[in-house]
């Protein structure tokens, strides 16, 4: 007993250790399958708490009792109450991006990574066996374990770890779920599985029937894998922003595929609108990312130096006050939280004021004459301000060291303006006062410009103030969007026994198997010829033969021969197996029903067959196959072959109602 139960133990953990090498720890119980399961309860309550005061609002109008009108109206305040309490919670939930980033750089801006969307573990084991035996008339318990298999490489997705291994892990799912689609649901019939996924922000869930549900959930899930690992970079370091800068591509160029790929999006985090933010949230997340790496020194460097990070400083801003708008339009402003909506705010004003900061910096550390060079520059960089050209300094490029500390005073008295904005911006928001690193970052860089706009104030300077030039937001680095590539992740297929997947799926059909007994003498032959390769048809049968006598059909496909599958087999070792066999022939036959393998359309010319029962008119070079369609891998870089069989395609000439960031190359 002691023993069974010490296997059993070491059993276990040898496949949690399996599982984890595979890029999921299912012991993790992860911050975010919490926050998931709180976000459910909430939302359950919320809808209670709605049939509440439906129920009582409707009771309100209809009653004429007095006293049950003031009762009424006193239980609907209690419900509006809670209401507001719960959806005030939610939000506090929604906003939690904390645990996602670099304990160890607290002095860095925080980024918004996205949280994972959940699921349910779902039990395959009955339906698929027993549409094995169904369509493909197959013992299905040949097959328990692949579909066990199957089973725990989903039930590892829900648990991903968050690096690159989890990466891998999602990727390999979400191809394997390519031969899945293809193995077991036929495009006209409901298999009686239910897809059920959580919506990644509000934990409202959806279930659909279609596979297709299942594959754009497991992306949504690589793309906000991408944003954690982007999220916990150390920042400080070039190899870290490099990296959160590829990651942040890389979870945009997903989202983009998604928007590209799916419709009739059953959750909200996968509708058209969301996307699309998500998708300039992360450029532009990209881009701040970018940024951080030209800071460090860049105030030594002279002024073309400061005046190159004074304009990507602007730049920034310029992609956070679009990713804004993008964000408050009317179908997604309720949905995401308003944190996100306020901290896009809050960067805005922060990387303006960053602009108007490195100027200044440039302008008043500079020593000597300056060149044309700088002058032609300073002219690109001050950009005309037609809005407000009465308040605004008339100096472009100053000609002395008077003027030049004029224009970089303007600047930094522009820098803590829009710094203090920031901080009062952040103030408004409950949600941001509890991130504390971000209210250190922000007053780190307003005590920075105040400190230089200190060291450059004059007692005897009776001057009027006026406003700073605009800067103009320029960039000399273009972004790289690349799609996923779902080739670098190749998976086997799992039910590779049911045969080839070009004729054995579950578009096709065909009769169940056939056993037939051919025996012949000597100097007979069995009268059928063969062509083709996995699986080998049959390409003609003589009259009166046995073959005949015995219900072979022309365009049969030969499965199994004696106890040998053959169903991968070659033109070639088919024929040595029939001649092996001497006099007497076993062998199984399906009739495909609904798709003429032996005359394809595509092929104009009849082509010559290979008598099996006849070994003297055998010959390699004479041997035609049969035109099918090419069965390369289905995770081809080809774009033509990209998602084919997804049909749920949404049209690439549908209209974007939102702004797109165009500094960004999509390949």
């Amino acid at each position: 007993m002691l023993a069974t139960e010490s296997y059993s133990i070491s059993e276990r953990k040898w496949n949690d250790l399996y599982i984890t090498s595979l890029g999921s720890d299912p012991r993790l119980a992860t911050c975010r399958g919490k926050l998931q399961n709180q976000r459910a309860k909430l939302n359950q309550e919320i809808n209670k708490q709605i049939m509440i005061r439906n129920g009582a609002e409707r009771l309100y109008k209809v009653t004429t009792n007095k006293k049950l009108r003031e009762t009424v109206a006193l239980e609907l305040s209690f419900v509006n109450s809670n209401l507001q309490l719960l959806k005030e919670q939610l939000a506090d939930l929604n906003s939690s991006v904390n645990i996602y980033q670099n304990k160890s750089t607290p002095q860095v801006v925080p980024m918004i990574p996205l949280g994972l969307k959940e699921t349910k573990e779902i039990d395959f084991k009955d339906i698929l066996k027993d549409f094995i035996l169904e369509h493909y008339s197959e013992d299905s318990s040949k097959y328990e374990k692949a579909i066990k298999e199957f089973m725990d490489i989903r039930q590892a997705v829900r648990t991903p770890t968050r690096d690159h291994n989890g990466i891998k892990l999602l990727f390999g799912y979400y191809n394997l779920l390519y031969f899945i689609d293809r193995r077991f649901f036929p495009p006209h019939r409901n298999m009686g599985i239910f897809f059920e996924w959580f919506d990644s922000l509000t934990g409202v869930p959806s279930t659909q029937k279609t596979i297709a549900f299942e594959k754009a959930s497991v992306l949504f899930n690589i793309a906000a894998l991408y944003t954690q690992i982007a999220a916990k970079q150390d920042r400080l370091t070039s190899g870290g922003v490099d990296a959160a800068v590829d990651n942040f591509l890389r979870a945009a160029g997903m989202f983009r595929y998604i928007r590209d790929n799916f419709s009739n999006a059953p959750s909200m985090d996968l509708s058209p609108d969301t996307l699309d933010t998500l998708i300039q949230l992360m450029l532009a997340q990209a881009r701040e990312c970018l940024f951080e790496k030209l800071i460090p020194g860049v105030e030594n460097l002279g002024l073309q130096a400061c005046l190159d990070v004074a304009q990507e400083a602007e730049q920034v801003s310029c992609v956070y006050r679009t990713v804004h708008k993008v964000m408050s339009s009317s179908s997604v402003k309720d949905y995401v939280p308003y944190s996100w909506i306020s901290l896009l705010l809050v960067k805005s004003e922060h990387y303006r004021a960053l602009g108007h900061h490195y100027a200044a910096v440039g302008l008043l550390e500079h020593n000597g004459e300056i060149d044309k060079e700088a002058e032609s520059y300073l002219e690109y960089v001050h950009c005309p301000d037609a809005n407000n050209s009465s308040t605004c300094i008339d100096i472009r490029v100053p000609q002395t060291t008077e003027e030049r500390r004029q224009l970089g005073k303007a600047h930094l008295r522009a820098s803590l303006l829009l710094h203090e904005e920031g901080l009062r911006l952040h103030r408004m928001c409950r949600q941001l006062r509890q991130i504390d690193n971000l209210q250190e970052r922000l007053r780190m860089a307003h005590d920075a410009s105040l400190d230089h706009y200190q060291r450059c104030e004059q007692e005897d300077d009776f001057q009027e103030i006026l406003d700073a030039p605009p800067i103009q937001a320029a960039t000399k680095y273009q972004l790289t969007l690349m799609p996923p590539e779902f080739n670098e992740y190749q998976v086997d297929d799992l039910f590779h026994d049911l045969g080839p997947l070009k004729v054995f799926s579950a578009r096709r059909q065909w009769t169940a198997a056939r056993t037939l007994h051919l025996r012949k003498d000597s100097d007979e032959n069995f009268g059928f010829s063969v062509r083709g390769d996995a699986p080998v048809i049959v390409a003609a049968i003589d009259d009166r033969s046995i073959a005949q006598m015995a219900g072979m059909k022309e365009g049969d496909f030969i499965v199994c021969i004696g106890n040998t599958d053959t169903k991968w087999k070659g033109h070639e070792e088919v024929v040595r197996l029939i001649r092996e066999a001497g006099n007497e022939l076993t062998l199984k036959v399906v009739t495909p029903i609904d798709h003429d393998y032996l005359h394809p359309k595509s092929n104009g010319s009849s082509t010559a067959s290979s008598p099996a029962s006849n070994a003297s008119t055998l010959s390699s070079t004479d041997l035609s196959r049969v035109h099918m369609r090419n069965n390369s891998s289905p995770f081809s870089k080809d774009k033509r072959r990209r998602a084919t069989w997804n049909f749920f395609r949404r049209s690439q000439s549908k209209e974007r109602q939102f702004p797109i960031i165009n500094d960004v190359v999509y390949r």
